[in-house]
């Protein structure tokens, strides 16, 4: 049951990313009214014209990596960044998604904890 549960919380969760991924590329969904310093940030993210890209590919790879069992742990740690920067971004700029962010950024580490023992081997001197 266990499983199961933790199947479709990752099937979920890597689709909200790759959805994300592929929006910021092909925009086909309208942005969300935000607050004035949430959108100048956003402005400045897109101006950038490296930055957008660059999220849309970590999350479209990562979202892929975290549906599958056997890559999942990369996956969370690829996606481990975007969630922290969502959480954060919501804390300080637009605090009506602030639910959502800390929502993926538990969903995020509790899969990295679920998996700790795939990275054990990167902490071993």
């Amino acid at each position: 049951m266990k499983n199961k549960i933790l199947f479709v919380i990752s099937l979920l969760f890597g689709l909200m990313f790759i959805n994300s991924g592929l929006n910021k590329v092909l925009h086909y969904m309208p942005n969300p009214e935000m607050p004035m310093g949430a959108s100048l940030l956003m402005t400045a993210f897109a101006k950038s014209g490296w930055m957008m890209p660059l999220l849309a590919v970590v999350e479209i790879i990562g979202g892929v990596l975290f549906i599958l069992p056997k890559t999942r742990a990369l996956g969370a740690i690829m996606l481990l960044p975007v969630t922290v920067g969502i959480f954060l971004f919501h804390t300080i700029n637009a605090p009506d998604g602030l639910v959502i962010g800390l929502v993926f950024l538990l969903i995020n580490v509790y899969i990295i904890v679920e998996n700790r023992n795939k990275y054990m081997p990167m902490l071993s001197a």
